[in-house]
């Protein structure tokens, strides 16, 4: 049988037919003048996708956490010193890498739930007067709390600090589906990878340079081969890549930025919120909390549902998988056991939205939760049905 249920997980995202055909191509020579075609479009796609235009950007055949290794090991050296919050499964990882490449990481520890303290990391930075601090890493949304943290508010600290250190962020669940402004919020390496926003397959590990960073990658003592920006950016003035390219996949991310483009960014933006404030409407009506604590952490691609006390929500991920073919999130990490979670990015539209609302519903209620069936539904199609008709039939 075909498996035609959308998944609700954030990540890998549901993909687009269009852009399933598009990878779906024959072997070509990587090393002809055809290469070029697909490969330079997609670099400047994801460009203006970050909204940078100093920038640069790299693909590499790796995942959103090879994207944080090219952005270390490029820019840093051994006992280098970075200021990072902990507040989540993947902010925790790139703290772990951090470390494990020999690097002294200041960590201000966070409740999972919460997003960035950017008023410690102010206090930290106005106390650095000595500028040890190299970079600041951010995670600009928490996959496993749905949480997402100011990144302006993370530059302006720095700026009123007057610090040098540079703001390295982990966009990996947000770019492409949330507003991101890597010039106007003086990010000096933004890190996502193909298959969350870009609605594409796990194989692309997409990382924007500022010029800053990038003028740092010569005197960086961390040792780094395959990840070499150096090795990939001369290939890119040859039209080439130091390796063999994924090329299939770059043609993907041609065409999805394309889509994203087309759709216009403000509205893939919209549309995003207008689907998770629908998702989270009817978290209120099955009388449910998120683990985000306050509504200013709301994410708009991932939400993560607190079940009660006591009963174990892997339940419902896997209740929802077995007897109705549908895949959410299971909690990772702190809140294994007590959240589930609801992917909401991508490839998603309001009907979409509905059916994995439902879903939940009946996993639920199948499992003796007090959740009134349809009660959900209800709530965000009422929420849906505010927004035009035109805005409705809008997706990337």
């Amino acid at each position: 049988m075909i498996h035609l249920n959308p998944v609700f997980i954030p990540g890998p995202t549901n993909i687009p037919e269009s852009l399933r055909k598009t990878i779906d191509m024959p072997t070509m020579d990587h090393r002809s003048p055809g290469f070029a075609d697909i490969l330079h479009p997609a670099l400047e796609g994801v460009k203006k996708v970050l909204r940078t235009e100093a920038g640069e950007v790299f693909l590499f055949p790796s995942t959103g956490t090879g994207g944080w290794e090219t952005a270390i090991t490029n820019t840093l050296s051994p006992g280098d010193k970075v200021l990072a919050c902990r507040n989540g499964l993947f902010s925790h990882k790139w703290i772990d890498m951090c470390q494990r490449h020999g690097l002294d990481v200041e960590v201000v520890t966070q409740a999972w739930g919460d997003g960035i303290p950017t008023d410690r990391f102010a206090e930290i930075l106005s106390a650095d007067k000595s500028h040890a601090i190299k970079v600041v890493l951010a995670t600009h949304n928490e996959t496993a709390t749905g949480v997402t943290s100011d990144i302006a508010a993370i530059r302006r600290a720095l700026d009123a600090a007057g610090h040098p250190a540079m703001l390295f962020v982990d966009g990996v669940s947000s770019i492409g589906s949330m507003d991101f402004r890597m010039d106007d919020w003086g990010v000096d390496i933004a890190v996502t990878g193909s298959q969350k926003g870009f609605m594409l397959p796990p194989g692309l590990a997409i990382i924007g340079f500022s010029q800053r960073a990038l003028a740092a990658v010569e005197s960086a003592r961390l040792p780094r081969c395959f990840f070499d920006i150096r090795d990939m950016r001369g290939a890119y003035a040859a039209n080439g890549f130091p390796y063999t390219p994924p090329v299939g996949l770059i043609n993907g991310l041609k065409a999805s930025t394309e889509m994203l483009l087309s759709e216009g960014l403000d509205q893939v933006f919209s549309r995003h919120n207008r689907i998770a404030e629908g998702v989270r409407k009817a978290v209120a009506a099955w009388g449910l909390e998120l683990c985000a604590v306050r509504p200013e952490l709301y994410s708009d691609s991932v939400s993560a549902v607190r079940t009660p006390d006591g009963f174990d929500a892997n339940q419902i991920v896997a209740h929802a998988l077995r007897t109705y073919g549908v895949a959410f999130g299971a909690g990772l990490g702190d809140v294994a056991g007590k959240v589930f979670r609801i992917g909401h990015l991508g490839l998603m539209t309001d009907g979409m939205a509905l059916s994995g609302i439902a879903t939940a519903e009946m996993a639920m209620a199948d499992l003796g939760l007090p959740v009134e069936l349809g009660s959900g539904v209800a709530a965000a199609q009422a929420h849906y049905r505010q927004a035009p008709a035109e805005l409705r039939k809008a997706v990337a």
